[in-house]
């Protein structure tokens, strides 16, 4: 899946990346704690917050996060597109709230790596 297709999907607004929107997306996380975010954010991928803070998306860097979506109507403010466009982060907008965006994704097929992995550990 493509940042292009989860900005569909969501029916988001690009707030900075434009350029970058044909990366693909491997895994997503929903979390308003970037603690959790650090514990469980794997490779490439997508993080839905409501969190608007500079610091979201140095977090999102170290985590190779490649593509922030702030939920609930959420924009963020210059300081953030700017440190974004920096990072090479794409930042999308939605209307959506983080249960709702975070269901469409996984029903489109795109999850977090653990998720996969336990549903093996069951079998």
């Amino acid at each position: 899946m493509t940042i292009n297709n989860v900005k569909e999907l969501l029916s988001a607004k690009v707030c900075a990346g434009q350029t970058l929107l044909s990366q693909k997306v491997e895994t997503a996380c929903g979390s308003d704690d970037m603690g959790d975010v650090m514990a469980y954010v794997k490779k490439r991928a997508v993080l839905l917050t409501g969190v608007l803070d500079p610091q979201v998306i140095r977090t999102a860097k170290m985590m190779d996060v490649i593509c922030i979506v702030f939920v609930r109507g959420k924009t963020p403010n210059e300081e953030i597109l700017k440190v974004a466009e920096e990072m090479k982060i794409v930042v999308l907008s939605t209307n959506l709230k983080m249960f709702q965006s975070c269901g469409i994704l996984y029903s489109a097929g795109l999850c977090n790596d653990d998720a996969g992995e336990n549903k093996k550990d069951d079998e």
